[in-house]
């Protein structure tokens, strides 16, 4: 854990949070400035900087993030599609640097916006 980090907080249970989904690996929590109708973020319990350092420290770990991000997608019922996105530094626009998954849906999500 990382005593400055917000995502490390919120796991240690000193931030509050929304929590959708829990394993004893993952946590997932809604966001607090959604950018779409269900907009949850999925992380770690342990401490990454980002999607490129967890991969290469436990890809393991990797594939729970993403299967806790598939969890929440049925959970909040994005039965039409959902999309999962992972910002990785800051020209990606990265704020927090607990690697983190955003799972965005109940809207139309395609690219561009027609």
């Amino acid at each position: 854990m990382s005593n400055d980090c917000l995502f490390c907080r919120i796991v240690a249970g000193e931030i509050p949070a929304t929590e959708v989904h829990s394993t004893p690996t993952t946590l997932a929590f809604r966001d607090i400035n959604p950018q779409a109708p269900s907009h949850v973020v999925v992380i770690p319990r342990a401490h990454h900087a980002n999607v490129g350092e967890l991969v290469a420290a436990d890809p393991g770990l990797a594939s729970e993030v993403l299967a806790a991000a598939a969890a929440v997608a049925a959970a909040e019922g994005a039965t039409d599609g959902y999309r999962v996105v992972f910002n990785t530094g800051p020209s990606a626009g990265q704020t927090v640097h607990h690697v983190h998954a955003h799972v965005l849906s109940g809207r139309d999500l395609t690219w561009p916006p027609g």
